[in-house]
């Protein structure tokens, strides 16, 4: 066999399990499912070829493993559901040339119940093979730490649900490969309802904090000084820090994908997360009315525009809309971040202030909208005019913060 395994869809989910792979010593191979991919340095690349990764392009070559993994995005559809034809398309594909005893997982973000009721009849129609006779399929929720150094897939816990026992202890056998531990979800529902809890927990509670910072803002009370008191609490408490809104690739679900399976406090928590953009434009206009200034015309710097500090990653971060609506405010916009070279809002390019002081110090606000490393934010702190900090990360009283 050329390959043990094959990655379906190499893009935030796919590409850090096939560098987990490679690091593990597994001949693997990467198949896309579509024009969206990750970003991975030259010295990456290279170490995952020189590794045992090899791209392919021709899927017969998806039929020599012993492992698929899909990884397809999915993305909101038109009408807030999850869009699974990357998934769809992954699975006709790998159909196609599927063979007996291939050990089949899916780790796109799905609905509970996709896995049986909607990739399961896709691959046994093509295929004419039978899922849990001829080949396995389970289930494994992404827990993908994008740029952590902390937590990488040898030592996060590895969730596996199978359509039968034996499909659990065969995804089980391959993930041990990968990982410290692996943890056995009853079947294949339980592990995809760990995604939905997983992902919901963090947007939940970071809608909580967002609204305390509204409210504090309000009361005239330091949030971060409440949130850093909180936080010494050894127990009953989970430290979730406010932001300008909530990016990334992991998408909140309010709805099961059935009739009557809304989770309505996850619906609030979007409404309370998407709102944050709109908020931080507010404070923005607001604090340049206290200094005499209005927000048409105003010189507004935006630092930091992707979704997560160092990274290049801009899916779903809220600066796009923020930017947006600073524009439509009629206010001139320009940006700083070493992770993008370039960047446009409503299809016109925005303006790259290369010398991040000479800029904040022109500007008439400056708005810290990411807290990358590179940044100094004492020395910003400084040299801006006005500035508004959204993520709580310059020193006490040298900023506003959201």
């Amino acid at each position: 066999m050329p390959a043990d395994l094959a990655v379906i869809g190499l893009g935030p989910l796919g590409l850090p399990l096939a560098q987990a792979a490679v690091a593990a010593g597994i001949p693997t191979i990467g198949y896309r499912t579509g024009p969206e991919a990750g970003s991975l340095s030259p010295a990456e690349l290279r170490r995952m070829l020189s590794g045992g990764f090899r791209p392919a392009t021709n899927p017969a070559e998806l039929g020599r493993v012993r492992t698929a993994v899909i990884c397809a995005p999915t993305p909101r559809d038109a009408d807030g559901g999850l869009d699974l034809s990357q998934v769809e398309t992954a699975a006709r594909t790998l159909a196609g040339h599927l063979r007996p005893h291939t050990t089949v997982i899916l780790e796109s973000a799905v609905y509970p119940g996709a896995t049986e009721e909607f990739l399961r009849p896709l691959l046994e129609e093509t295929s004419g093979l039978r899922a849990g006779r001829d080949f396995h399929l389970a289930y494994s929720p992404s827990r993908v730490d994008p740029g952590s150094r902390a937590f990488t897939p040898a030592n996060t816990p590895k969730v596996i649900g199978g359509l039968t026992p034996a499909c659990t202890e065969s995804a089980a056998a391959f993930y041990s490969r990968l990982t410290d531990k692996v943890v056995r979800a009853r079947g294949l529902r339980e592990a995809e309802t760990v995604q939905l809890l997983e992902t919901n927990f963090r947007h939940v509670n970071i809608a909580l904090v967002n609204e305390m910072a509204v409210l504090c803002h309000d009361l005239g009370v330091d949030l971060w000084d409440v949130v850093r008191c909180a936080e010494t609490k050894p127990f009953g408490f989970e430290s979730f820090r406010p932001g300008p809104g909530v990016g990334g690739h992991s998408v909140p679900l309010d709805r099961t994908g059935r009739p009557g399976g809304s989770l309505r406090l996850v619906e609030l928590a979007q409404q309370v997360n998407n709102h944050m953009p709109r908020y931080v434009v507010q404070r923005a206009a607001a604090l340049l009315n206290e200094h005499g200034k209005s927000a048409r015309g105003a010189r507004v710097l935006l630092l930091g525009v992707t979704y997560k500090p160092d990274l290049a990653d801009e899916q779903g971060a809220p600066a796009r809309e923020i930017a947006t609506r600073l524009m439509e405010l009629g206010a001139a916009v320009s940006y700083n971040d070493p992770h993008v070279p370039s960047w446009s809002v409503l299809d016109r390019p925005v303006p790259r202030a290369d010398s991040l002081y000479e800029a904040a110090a022109d500007a008439d606000l400056t708005i810290l909208l990411q807290q990358h490393r590179t940044y100094d934010l004492q020395g910003l702190s400084v040299k801006a005019q006005l500035l508004l900090d959204t993520r709580g990360a310059t020193p006490t009283g040298a900023a506003h913060r959201l």
